[in-house]
Order: structure tokens, then C-alpha cells, then sequence
């Protein structure tokens, strides 16, 4: 199964202009990918003080970015999974969308697992998880905090899928805890590629580790500096359970 992911900082009030940069390079990740992947809440910044400022630049799944992800999927027969800010009507959520081959919206999954940066305007996901099969090997989708959350583990465990779509906004420990250790540790004991596309630098004071990558069995098989967009792909393995 061949991955791929596109490392991005967007412009933060010009969301226009950050899918306008996001496309060109997830237009070159894409060829040959049987999965592309996208950062978490990738064309507007993550970092909103309340409901009405992350209101504003939300999207209901039909939206524009939609539009552009979903021509991505069908341009390159790829599957495609990137992170939004939904808007659901009386509630926000910090969502991911996921595009089959066809460009078609199959599902719009909904962060579980709040980080403290989500809870003032985002409620918590509702929709569950889920898994899809590309034809050359299935994943599954968890954002960010997420990983932190033992049932999505433990759902991971039973699943047995081939990759983790995980779209996130990794924020740097004060502790310096290496994140590709730390991620490593979640995925102990599980075969699935964990596929995670990044953001980085700083925004309202909050500090983004960058350095995407494709983590599998303790093994990096693909990844990107700390700084800088970007974008990696690597084939990964079969579940043992596939």
C-alpha cells in the first residue's frame, strides 16, 4: 500500500489562499499514492479563543476545501483524508474528511479525544470509528489527541487495519519528549502504518513539531523536518491481520 502525506502551515484569516498552496503540493504528493494525507484543521490554523472566531472560518463538508479534496481524490485515484473545521449547525467540530477514488465523500469523521486547544469551541465526535479499504489495504482515521485515547487503541487493535490516516497538529512537549518515540509507544503492538501529517511553527503562542511521517513496527519509513511544508510517501506493509 503506498502512503503518502503533505506537511503545510496555512495562512491563518486567508483560508482562500492556504488551499491555493495546499493543492499544489498534495498535486504533486498524490501520483501513485493509494492514500494521501493531509494535516489536522490544514487551511486554518488551529488555535481559536472561543466558538464565534472558529465559526467563521468553518465549513459544512460540502464546503470549499471539500470541493478541492475531492477533485485531488478523483484527478489522481487516490484516496484522500484531511482535517477541517466542521460546522454541523449548533455545533463545531474538529473534523477529517474522507474522499475515495472516485472523489467521492464517504465519511467525515469527528475528533473523540478533545485537546485543551479544541475545547473552546469544539464538541466531541460523535460518528465513531470506522475503517475503508482502498483496494490495496485498509485504514482507519484518528486525529491528533486521539492517539492519547485508549479506546481508539484498543479499536485499532481489534480492527487491524493496514494505516492510520492521522491528520494532527502535534504541539511540542515543554518536556521535549521526542514525538516519533511517543508515537511509537501508542502504536506498540499494532502492525498499521501510522501516517501522520503535520503542521508547524508557531500560532497565538502555541509551538507545532512538524517532522510528518510514516511510523511503522518502530520503524520510520518516511518523514520531514521540523520546519517547512513539504510532503513524503513510503509503501507500507500489510496488516498481519489483512
Amino acid at each position: 500500500m503506498q502512503v503518502g502525506l503533505v506537511q503545510f502551515k496555512g495562512t491563518k484569516g486567508d483560508s482562500e489562499a492556504s488551499r491555493d498552496a495546499l493543492d499544489a503540493l498534495a498535486q504533486r504528493a498524490a501520483p501513485g499514492t493509494d492514500l494521501l494525507v493531509l494535516p489536522e484543521m490544514a487551511v486554518t490554523g488551529y488555535v481559536f479563543p472561543d466558538e464565534a472566531s472558529a465559526r467563521r472560518v468553518a465549513e459544512r463538508p460540502d464546503g470549499p476545501t471539500a470541493a478541492r479534496w475531492s477533485a485531488l481524490a478523483r484527478a489522481h485515484r487516490t484516496w484522500v483524508v484531511g482535517g477541517f473545521a466542521e460546522d454541523a449547525g449548533d455545533r463545531l467540530f474538529n473534523s477529517a474528511l474522507v474522499f475515495d477514488r472516485a472523489g467521492d465523500l464517504v465519511f467525515v469523521y469527528r475528533k473523540t479525544l478533545l485537546y485543551e486547544a479544541d475545547l473552546p469551541w469544539a464538541s466531541p465526535g460523535d460518528h465513531g470509528y470506522r475503517s475503508f479499504d482502498t483496494g490495496n489495504g485498509r485504514f482507519a482515521v484518528g486525529i491528533c489527541m486521539d492517539l492519547n485515547d485508549d479506546r481508539f487503541v484498543d479499536w485499532l487493535r481489534a480492527d487491524r487495519p493496514d494505516a492510520v490516516a492521522f491528520p494532527t497538529n502535534w504541539v511540542r512537549d515543554p518536556l521535549g519528549t521526542d514525538e516519533w518515540s511517543y508515537w511509537a509507544y501508542r502504536m506498540r503492538g499494532l502492525d498499521a502504518a501510522l501516517v501522520a501529517a503535520n503542521t508547524w511553527g508557531d500560532e497565538a503562542g502555541t509551538s507545532f513539531t512538524g517532522r510528518s511521517a510514516v511510523l511503522q513496527s518502530l520503524v520510520i519509513r518516511a518523514h520531514l523536518p521540523a520546519r517547512g511544508n513539504g510532503s513524503t510517501s513510503a509503501r507500507v506493509a500489510r496488516s498481519s491481520g489483512s
